[in-house]
């Protein structure tokens, strides 16, 4: 008997990879976001690697995810793969506090974030 196989949540030719739980704001982290939309993989590889950004090199570990998971498990091809979707969300957000004059409390808000990348395998014009 057993379960039926889940549906895929992409395309056939889509991979898809998912990082959550980045210590940082989703305002920041959609400026390396946008940075890399659109572009090929080997281009957003090397842009993500010689950016100045702190959060670049959590977002290279999740393109890196998703062009492994296009390779592995769903067998396209890594050169003809275009990062088509790249988007931000909300994730938790700790409340700190920090006292301040004449009985204060300053509030410090530690938000997190949650970035998803998409690929795409989109064959070259001769």
């Amino acid at each position: 008997m057993g379960q039926d196989k889940n549906p895929r949540r992409v395309a056939e030719n889509e991979a898809m990879a998912k990082l959550r739980m980045l210590r940082t704001s989703p305002q920041k982290l959609n400026l390396v976001a946008g940075m890399i939309r659109g572009q090929k993989v080997g281009k957003a590889l090397n842009d993500l690697t010689f950016s100045k950004k702190r959060i670049a090199i959590d977002v290279r570990k999740c393109l890196q995810s998703a062009i492994a998971n296009a390779e592995n498990n769903h067998n396209l091809d890594v050169d003809e793969l275009v990062i088509v979707e790249a988007y931000v969300g909300k994730n938790i957000t700790l409340k700190r506090g920090r006292p301040r004059a004449r009985g204060r409390f300053g509030r410090i808000i530690k938000p997190f974030s949650e970035l998803t990348i998409k690929v795409r395998q989109v064959e070259e014009q001769a």
